[in-house]
């Protein structure tokens, strides 16, 4: 869950109305996640992911592992939102907005994501398969790819309102 904490910091401020998404086609939602998608908000969300890793399993190495995870969203939004994500929480400054906006060539990103999903799950099954004890090692990484290729087909592109 870390890679998407910035995702899950910003649902429930999206609820209060502090940020704002619009559903649309596929690539071309409005968001508005001025504090949890900026550079300043992404690296204080790690920094607290950071924070929890190192008081949960004591190590300097879980804490980064945390942190690095969670940031790790945050150049790949880089990469494919438009020009929405501000440098400063709430767009302090008014300083340019961020975006390469990938999300312009819908198939092209779909495709991206398949592939990272397609590598996670063999690192997953492997991971599990080295350094799990039971004779059930795959159950857990079997259930994570089929709940994912669920969401990866309710996700493919959406061109059309039809």
């Amino acid at each position: 869950m870390a890679p998407q904490a910035l995702d899950l910091v910003f649902l429930p401020l999206v609820a209060f109305g502090i940020e704002n998404y619009q559903p649309g086609l596929y690539g071309q939602d409005h968001i508005e996640a001025y504090y949890t998608h900026s550079l300043v908000g992404a690296t204080l969300i790690s920094g607290v992911l950071y924070w929890i890793g190192k008081k949960v399993w004591k190590t300097n190495f879980h804490g980064w592992l945390l942190a690095g995870l969670s940031f790790s969203h945050w150049p790949i939004d880089l990469l494919v939102h438009h020009q929405d994500m501000p440098i400063l929480p709430g767009n302090l400054g008014s300083f340019p907005l961020l975006g390469f906006g990938l999300w312009n060539y819908p198939y092209a990103i779909y495709f991206v994501e398949i592939i990272l999903a397609i590598i996670s799950a063999i690192l997953y099954f492997n991971w599990a398969k080295n350094n799990q004890s039971t004779a059930r090692w795959y159950v857990g990484p079997t259930i994570v790819t089929i709940l994912f290729a669920l969401i990866a087909i309710s996700d493919i592109p959406r061109l059309s309102a039809s």
